[in-house]
């Protein structure tokens, strides 16, 4: 059997490496996590409450259309309910726009450092993608301005941009909407929405009224510490959204999800806690980088990204085999680690074992 001859060379997602693979492979006892943007706060108390409430009801399919999560969310950002659509993790949301959107010959653009998987899901449904270089790990909006053609379908903002953690200010965002043709789609992926404090990051439900041709994509699977249970959204207008539904696979979200999203929702205060916490883990990551004379991005998600000035993958090794997770491996980036923010114990664990590793030592957690 020959799959699709244009799928045949695309790359597999990589995740960060499990915590139980690391510590079988290694021997290790304990194991810290700092790759995959998990929120290590866990996750609102009532989220337990709701799942416990759905656990009688295994049975049921799930409601197809998520009406209560759905008026939930819509009074949350002052949007129509018709105004969002849920996936299973704001991925789904990116895999049904490509679907609905992208054809063969399309063209698509985006950052050359950025979320792999708006450029799979291109490939997938055989559109060209256009990749404009990062200037100082941010998007460079009038370069990708200036590659838009007569068959430019879709632009993908990653904002804070994954993985480098820079954004783009309202101002700047506002400028570029105001000269892009209103016929190309902008989606402006918002999943480390919750973490920013900067006041001249935009809120982009806020631009939906003005600009029709921009759908903003968030998730549960960071702040709001719902990854397990993949449930993200995007919001646009509505004739954009009904065409993405179209494409969707019936109850594409879970009863457990769904019933958790709409508790997690609800606790603002736990978001405001864990917001507050990783503005502190940014801040004590970032001395450490800079008394180690180390370049870093500025951090804007739960998320920094650091120049080691030497062979990063070599540097994750060393650190894995004492028990460290962060992630490497960056084409555009050698030398550059992605660190998740932790729990003020698990950034001490970091930064004591990056330290040593960094200088060939032994390290021990």
């Amino acid at each position: 059997m020959q799959p699709k001859a244009h799928i045949v060379d695309l790359p597999v997602y990589q995740p960060g490496k499990p915590i139980e693979e690391v510590q079988k492979e290694y021997g290790l006892s304990e194991v810290v996590k700092l790759a995959s943007n998990e929120n290590p706060y866990g996750f609102s108390p009532r989220v337990k409450a709701a799942i416990e409430e759905e656990l009688t009801k295994f049975n049921l399919y799930p409601d197809g259309g998520a009406v209560e999560l759905t008026a939930a969310l819509a009074e949350h950002l002052s949007v129509n309910s018709d105004q969002i659509i849920f996936g299973c993790g704001s991925d789904e949301i990116i895999a049904l726009i490509a679907r609905a959107f992208l054809s063969e010959g399309d063209e698509n653009i985006m950052a050359d450092a950025t979320f792999s998987v708006y450029k799979s899901n291109a490939d997938i449904e055989k559109a060209t993608s256009i990749e404009i270089p990062l200037q100082g790990g941010k998007h460079d909006l009038d370069a990708m301005l200036a590659a838009v053609t007569d068959r430019t379908k879709i632009v993908w903002i990653c904002n804070p941009n994954n993985p480098t953690g820079t954004i783009v200010s309202k101002d700047e965002l506002k400028s570029f909407l105001d000269r892009l043709p209103s016929s190309v789609m902008v989606v402006l992926d918002e999943a480390y929405f919750e973490y920013v404090t900067d006041s001249e990051y935009p809120d982009g439900t806020q631009l939906l009224a003005d600009y029709a041709n921009v759908v903003v994509l968030r998730t549960f699977s960071k702040i709001y510490g719902l990854a397990a249970l993949r449930i993200g959204y995007g919001v646009g207008q509505a004739s954009v959204i009904r065409s993405i539904n179209q494409v969707r696979e019936p109850f594409n979200t879970t009863r457990i999800a769904q019933a958790a999203a709409k508790a997690a929702l609800a606790d603002q205060e736990f978001v405001q806690s864990c917001r507050e916490k990783n503005t502190e883990g940014i801040k004590y990551l970032q001395s450490e980088f800079d008394r180690l004379g180390l370049v870093h991005f500025p951090a804007n998600g739960n998320f920094i990204m650091v120049d080691t000035k030497q062979s990063a993958v070599e540097l994750f090794q060393r650190m894995l085999q004492k028990g460290v997770i962060a992630r490497a491996g960056f084409k555009l980036y050698p030398t550059y680690l992605r660190v998740t923010v932790g729990s003020p114990r698990e950034n001490e664990i970091f930064i004591r074992t990056f330290e040593e590793a960094l200088n060939g030592q032994e390290a021990n957690v």
